[in-house]
């Protein structure tokens, strides 16, 4: 059976290895003085496609914002209530005037 200072060198050296991989991962790297610093990423793309890569995606988002404000405005209560009160108006407005007779007109 392991001592109990064996048990916590093992656990120290697992913590020491889970820590080192997880900076490998993010792409830190430590020079010769232990200065840590974020290693420059090179995945081959110039600086053209990644502002055309930028653009693209700032224009997606105001699409995506126009196409949430169209979802949105238009099935509200009170938008659907404002479009069928604008719709009976201009049914209001197709019908004919009539020449109806004045309250006066009516009495004599």
């Amino acid at each position: 059976m392991m001592s109990g200072w064996a048990i916590v060198a093992v656990i120290a050296v697992i913590v020491w290895g889970a820590v080192q991989y997880a900076k490998a991962r993010a792409g830190i790297i430590s020079d010769e003085y232990g200065k840590e610093t974020l290693a420059p990423r090179d995945d081959g793309r110039s600086a053209a496609e990644l502002e055309q890569a930028r653009r693209e995606v700032e224009e997606l988002r105001e699409r995506v914002k126009v196409l949430e404000r169209i979802a949105t405005d238009g099935n509200t209560g009170e938008a659907r209530e404002r479009d069928r009160i604008a719709a009976e108006i201009e049914a209001l407005r197709a019908l004919p005037a009539t020449d109806k007779p004045s309250k006066e007109e009516r009495s004599e």
